[in-house]
């Protein structure tokens, strides 16, 4: 039998650390503790973790499996099931590519914020100046016009892109490397923080908020909607990630009890921020009425006005400043580079290219076009491209995902490969090929469905024909619509370069999925042998 060779994860422990770096990001950070704030507290808390163990990790499991099995990246692990469905992979992996154009800007952002945490000190009291300095250094106008740019925001984002590089340069060797590190990092910023925020007065009432459910708001269908939207998000699925680092796992990796790990770490994270963000909020004598689901407008221009009340000592406040816009860098960077990574595996993978320049070459590309995200006009082009990408592109490759795998495949056989080598916990057939079939796909197609009525009845008021509230039709065809068209045209473009290769010879090395399993019994069994 054949024997694949390919970079893999040092350990066990060091894919988990990865998969959770990749899943713990900004939005476990801002967006969480916002959505709570907007749902009823421990009633979006509840819903959560109902959707999180229905479909989230059903779904992480199918993706981490996949990677595994074929050992490719998202396209050629969609193709070894069903040689028509590469293209999904390619929809996956083109998105991630876009995503991670502007994530990288949003962790430039961060690195400025935390430069700027010195000002602080000055600023003891006044919201309105801690509340407008973020927008005061960007010069954002809002408004898709000013495509001048800042000089300061060149330099942050060069390092930005110089530390992605450098954490994913040589894969998964680097990448484990890094993880031992910014993982545990962002948990003990957290700790400090929420530590800090539990011993200030109010901050019962703060959580409070966070976890007694209000069930009233369980009737409210947002509440549900954006619940299990935040499970996708959060656990990076759907973006070509976990497909990639499952594909870096050994035949002898035990899957199933390793999902669980990495779903409740994630969760872990989200609700020690949203302790922080509560307690330190409601500590200062504020409420959290005016968080918003908006990660930017929560951490750059709501949380700033906390934190200059949070004593009456400017260092102090400072300091504190810093270790918070700390954190939110050791959460960001993770996630930033696993998107990067999803997308240099798959194209690596596909052509056989040198994995350490295909990477490089992804990198220069995407950080030419992240360029466009720091000009004045930045925030509003990130707003539409987010929207885009998250709201509409990655739910229906979600759906196709799950039809793949569901519908056109069988999804029992990928079950028996997450449950290979595991003893102690095996995920059940009715709990894995139920949200797979059906309750995974209802549910993204339902949020998909919600959230094109929703911004187009929210337009038509406006007398609009645009799909993300405030923008005209021109600039969202260039933002918007164009990236979800080259999303799903990617892969005919592949298709094309295919042919084109084919008649000179070159064959794509995808096997099926049957054709893996024989070769991956093979090397499981030469492997516990050495193991002996």
């Amino acid at each position: 039998m054949e024997k694949k060779e390919r970079a893999s994860w040092g350990s066990r422990s060091t894919f988990i650390l990865a998969a959770i770096g990749s899943a713990v990001g900004l939005g476990n950070a801002w967006r969480f503790p916002g959505l709570a704030a907007k749902f009823g507290g421990g009633a979006f808390l509840l819903v959560y973790v109902i959707a999180m163990l229905v479909i989230g990790v059903p779904l992480l499991a199918m993706e981490v499996s996949l990677g595994r099995h074929a050992h490719k990246g998202a396209p050629g692990a969609m193709k070894s099931m069903r040689k028509g469905a590469e293209w999904v992979g390619w929809a996956a992996t083109s998105n991630a590519f876009f995503i991670a154009t502007y994530y990288a800007v949003v962790f430039a952002w961060v690195l400025l914020m935390f430069g700027l945490s010195f000002k602080f000190a000055g600023m003891t009291g006044n919201s309105a100046a801690a509340s407008t300095l973020f927008t005061d250094t960007i010069q954002t106008t809002g408004e898709v016009k000013d495509f001048g740019i800042p000089p300061i925001l060149i330099g942050v984002l060069v390092i930005a892109w110089i530390l992605i590089y450098l954490c994913i340069r040589n894969g998964a060797h680097s990448v484990g490397k890094v993880v031992k590190y910014t993982v545990f990092a962002p948990v003990i910023c957290l700790l400090i923080m929420a530590i800090k925020g539990v011993t200030m007065p109010g901050a019962m009432a703060g959580m409070a908020k966070l976890f007694i459910p209000d069930f009233e708001a369980l009737k409210n269908p947002s509440l549900w909607v954006a619940a299990i939207s935040q499970v996708f998000y959060s656990m990076s699925i759907m973006m070509a990630i976990m497909i990639a680092y499952g594909s870096y796992l050994d035949d002898t990796s035990s899957i199933a009890s390793d999902v669980m790990i990495i779903a409740f770490s994630d969760l872990a994270v989200s609700v020690l921020s949203g302790i922080v963000m509560f307690t330190t909020m409601y500590g200062v004598g504020m409420t959290t009425d005016n968080m918003s689901e908006s990660g930017i407008g929560t951490a750059f221009m709501i949380y700033p006005t906390a934190i200059v009340n949070l004593t009456g000592t400017g260092w102090i406040n400072a300091l504190f400043g810093g270790i918070f816009y700390l954190c939110l860098i050791t959460l960001a960077i993770d996630s930033a580079f696993s998107i990067v990574e999803g997308v240099s595996t798959a194209i690596s993978d596909k052509f056989k290219l040198n994995p350490k320049r295909t990477t490089l070459v992804v990198c220069l590309i995407a950080a030419a076009i992240s360029v466009l995200y720091i000009t004045r006009a930045g925030l509003a082009i990130l707003d539409i491209v987010d929207h885009w990408c998250n709201d509409f592109s990655m739910i229906l490759i979600g759906v196709l995902e799950c039809i793949v795998v569901g519908w056109l495949f069988k999804p029992k056989k990928v079950l028996e490969e997450a449950n290979l080598n595991n003893k102690k916990f095996k995920m059940p057939t009715w709990w894995f090929v139920t949200s797979i079939k059906f309750i995974a796909p209802l549910s993204l197609a339902g949020f998909f469905v919600w959230n094109f009525i929703n911004y187009a009845k929210e337009n038509i008021e406006k007398g609009k024909l645009a799909f993300v509230y405030g923008y005209n039709t021109k600039v969202e065809v260039i933002f918007g619509w164009s990236v979800t068209l080259i999303c799903f045209l990617s892969g005919l473009v592949v298709f094309l370069i295919d042919r084109a290769r084919k008649k000179k010879g070159k064959v794509d090395d995808v096997k099926t999925w049957d054709e893996y399993t024989a070769i991956n019994d093979a090397n499981r069994e030469r492997l516990l042998k050495e193991e002996k």
